[in-house]
C-alpha cells in the first residue's frame, strides 16, 4: 500500500513539476528539466543522513502550509549559483541588474514559481485550495533548516518526504537546485481518497 501510495505521490508532483519546468524554459533564457524525483516515508533522522546536498549554505526559500492539510515545503539553491541562475531566469547576470542589490529578492520569485507549481499540483490531486503565506527566504544549511520546519510539524502523525532535483542549463553550464516537502499523513489520506473517486 505504501509503495502504491508513494508512487501516487511521485505522478502528481512530476505532473505539476514538469509543467512549471516547460513553462520556465519557454519564458526564461534557460533550459529547465526535472533530474529526479522521490517519496518515501522517512524520520527526521532518515531525511538529514540520507541528504543528498554536500555541506555548504544555501539560500531556501520555504512556505509552511497549517490546517486540515499540513505540509511543509521548501527549495534550496546554491548562493554560488547565483550569476547562472540569473542568467538562465532573467537572462543577464544578476551583477548587471540595475534593479537588484539583495540576491534574497531573486530567489524569492523563483522559489515562489517553483513551489507554486508544487502546491498547485497538491490542490488539483485534492480538489481542495490551499492558501500559501507569503514565501520566506533564509541562508543556512539545509540540514539545519529542515530540522527546524520539521519540528512545526504534528508529531502524532507519520510524514513523507517529497524530494525533487531540479536541473538549469545555461550557455554550457548546469546548476540543479533542490525541493524537499513534508507531506502529512493527513494530506496522504486525503489524496489517496481523491484519487479513488477519479
Amino acid at each position: 500500500m505504501e509503495t502504491n501510495t508513494n508512487r501516487m505521490l511521485e505522478e502528481i508532483i512530476a505532473a505539476g513539476m514538469g509543467r512549471c519546468m516547460d513553462k520556465l524554459s519557454r519564458s526564461s533564457a534557460g533550459k529547465w528539466s526535472m533530474a529526479g524525483i522521490s517519496v518515501f516515508r522517512r524520520s527526521l533522522d532518515e531525511v538529514l543522513s540520507g541528504h543528498a546536498a554536500p555541506p555548504g549554505a544555501r539560500a531556501v526559500v520555504y512556505f509552511e502550509i497549517s490546517g486540515e492539510y499540513p505540509f511543509t515545503s521548501l527549495v534550496a539553491f546554491r548562493s554560488e549559483d547565483l550569476e547562472i541562475i540569473s542568467r538562465g531566469f532573467l537572462g543577464i547576470p544578476f551583477s548587471k541588474l540595475p534593479t537588484l542589490n539583495q540576491p534574497e529578492l531573486l530567489f524569492s520569485e523563483l522559489g515562489n514559481i517553483i513551489l507554486n507549481a508544487f502546491i498547485g499540483a497538491l490542490s488539483n490531486a485534492l480538489r481542495h485550495s490551499f492558501l500559501p503565506p507569503a514565501p520566506k527566504c533564509v541562508l543556512g544549511e539545509p540540514q539545519y533548516l529542515l530540522e527546524a520546519l520539521w519540528m512545526t510539524l504534528d508529531p502524532k502523525q507519520l510524514h513523507n518526504v517529497a524530494t525533487v532535483t531540479l536541473d538549469l542549463r545555461c550557455d554550457s553550464v548546469v546548476t540543479r537546485i533542490e525541493v524537499i516537502a513534508v507531506i502529512s499523513e493527513s494530506l496522504e489520506r486525503a489524496l489517496v481518497a481523491a484519487e479513488k473517486t477519479r
